[in-house]
């Protein structure tokens, strides 16, 4: 069974309000209340939630002013044996099951649209580990290129900010994916251009047989569904915290590809190729971030209606 368990430290005053408020919910069990917290002083609460039913929890609880006057602290629960929470299953529809916490997802979402020197490091990496699969014409090194990096973060993050109007995310999104992008292009240009002063470059791909990169530098109508759908995928799995499906977002778009290329073909001044590699980078992160924000809207949409209806229909009986 899908539950959140909530940890909710609040002043005493609050305590008795919260503790009707939750024990008044059949969605919730296992409600358990601890006087005497320290930092902040007052009263701790605990208990579980069905997965569906915590976003209106939350969301009461907000209103009433605990997190305001004290915190509350979300978490999932992996595994629980419980016949009364498998009673409580039993009777929920599904939309209160397995409707995703939206608050929890978007607090993931910001979290990793932070940029410490890794990230910059992890685009580099990846980019030259994708250099070395397109002079090399091995897949296998672009799958591991598209692994490697970590621009899928800053990119679901600029699609929350602009989902929410909120232009601080979207500007710091955008620097850290042109200055990240401009650094790994860069540095992989260096590495090339090494490369082919010392002819280390795949006899292949020095008579001009580069399957790879022509793959990566011919942008098309496949290119554009491809993003589509894996801009569908990735929202969907961070909300339902795939991530396998999540796994399958870096590895089916070729946005670190797309930066190799136009590092390698400026090396082997293949201008045509760069300039090929450039538009599939820009196209893909456009349709990845405008995708995203219609999912993340759309989804919302689904699962918000699908739990009113829910709950209209429990209260009904």
């Amino acid at each position: 069974m899908d539950l959140i368990h909530f940890r909710m430290v609040m002043p005493a005053a609050l305590t008795q309000s919260a503790v009707d408020l939750l024990a008044s919910d059949d969605c919730v069990l296992n409600l358990v209340v601890v006087r005497a917290a320290r930092v902040p002083d007052g009263d701790v609460l605990e208990c579980d939630v069905v997965k569906g039913a915590a976003n209106g929890v939350l969301g009461d609880l907000r209103e009433l002013g605990v997190s305001h006057a004290g915190s509350i602290a979300v978490d999932d629960v992996e595994v629980i044996f419980s016949r009364h929470a498998e009673r409580i299953e039993a009777e929920q529809p599904s939309a209160l099951v397995h409707a995703p916490l939206w608050a929890a997802v978007e607090a993931r979402i910001r979290k990793e649209g932070t940029y410490p020197p890794s990230f910059y490091l992890f685009l580099v990496i990846a980019a030259l580990i994708g250099s070395v699969g397109i002079v090399t014409n091995s897949q296998i090194l672009i799958v591991a290129a598209m692994v490697v990096g970590p621009e899928y973060s800053a990119i679901t993050s600029i699609a929350l900010g602009l989902d929410h109007r909120n232009r601080r995310p979207v500007r710091k999104g955008a620097r850290a994916l042109a200055a990240g992008f401009s650094l790994a292009i860069v540095v992989t240009l260096g590495f090339a251009a090494m490369v082919r002063a010392a002819g280390l470059q795949s006899t292949a791909f020095e008579l001009g047989l580069r399957p790879v990169s022509h793959l990566i530098d011919t942008p098309d109508f496949f290119s554009v569904a491809v993003a589509v759908l894996a801009g569908v995928v990735g929202i969907v799995s961070l909300a339902e915290a795939r991530g396998s499906a999540l796994l399958g977002v870096f590895i089916s778009v070729t946005t670190i590809p797309a930066a190799s290329d136009i590092s390698v073909s400026l090396a082997f001044a293949d201008w045509h190729q760069a300039r090929g590699s450039l538009v599939q980078l820009l196209l893909n992160v456009t349709v990845l971030v405008i995708v995203g924000v219609l999912t993340l809207r759309s989804q919302r949409w689904v699962w918000r209606r699908a739990a009113r209806r829910a709950t209209t229909e429990r209260q009904g009986r």
